[in-house]
């Protein structure tokens, strides 16, 4: 990535990330997080809708479908959502790690107009982690998988304990996803957010 910040640049004590034993299987599809997660979430009308799927290692890839609804300029998805997919993408890494994490910084560089109606193609792994700092890196791809780079990002994940959700989360949106009888969608709820 171009210009990117000393905030990005892993410390020289860094070690490599380690794929959770319990981690899904490399081609497994990992679902949302939460279901009203605009990046990933099912009930988001106009969310992304966003599918990522377990790479080798500490590696995910993804892919989305951009709608109408996601223009910023005529026909062309919007700059901020770009981001909003690549941050999305970055914060699946951490089901790979069990890790609880949020976004500490992302920089985006946007290499390409991404028309409406493109299937933006997203790859994703961790470079480094560092204590409770995770190093992580995405690209998107316009055309297919390996087609033109469109837009790419380095991104620092911090690890936090659940707290962080219950703490700063709405009470209402908290309680009903503690509510829920499903003890795995209970847990992931709580995953990858700000």
């Amino acid at each position: 990535m171009s210009g990117t910040s000393a905030a990005l640049t892993p410390p020289a004590d860094a070690i490599a990330p380690v794929r959770h034993p319990d981690a899904p299987a490399p081609g497994e599809l990992l679902g949302p997080h939460y279901g009203h997660c605009f990046g990933c979430g099912g009930e988001q009308p106009h969310g992304l809708h966003l599918e990522a799927r377990a790479g080798e290692g500490v590696t995910v890839t993804a892919e989305f479908t951009v709608r109408p609804e996601h223009q910023g300029a005529p026909g062309l998805a919007h700059g901020g959502l770009l981001a909003t997919a690549l941050d999305e993408t970055l914060g699946s890494l951490n089901w790979l790690t069990q890790a609880i994490a949020v976004t500490g910084r992302l920089e985006t560089d946007y290499v390409r107009p991404v028309p409406v109606g493109t299937v933006l193609h997203l790859s994703a792994e961790i470079t480094a982690v560092a204590g409770r700092k995770i190093y992580s890196t995405a690209t998107g791809r316009i055309g297919g998988p390996d087609g033109p780079v469109a837009v790419r990002a380095d991104a620092l994940f911090i690890e936090v304990k659940v707290d962080h959700f219950i703490d700063n989360g709405r009470p209402e949106e908290i309680q009903a996803a503690m509510s829920d009888p499903d003890r795995l969608r209970r847990a992931r709820a709580f995953e990858v957010n700000p």
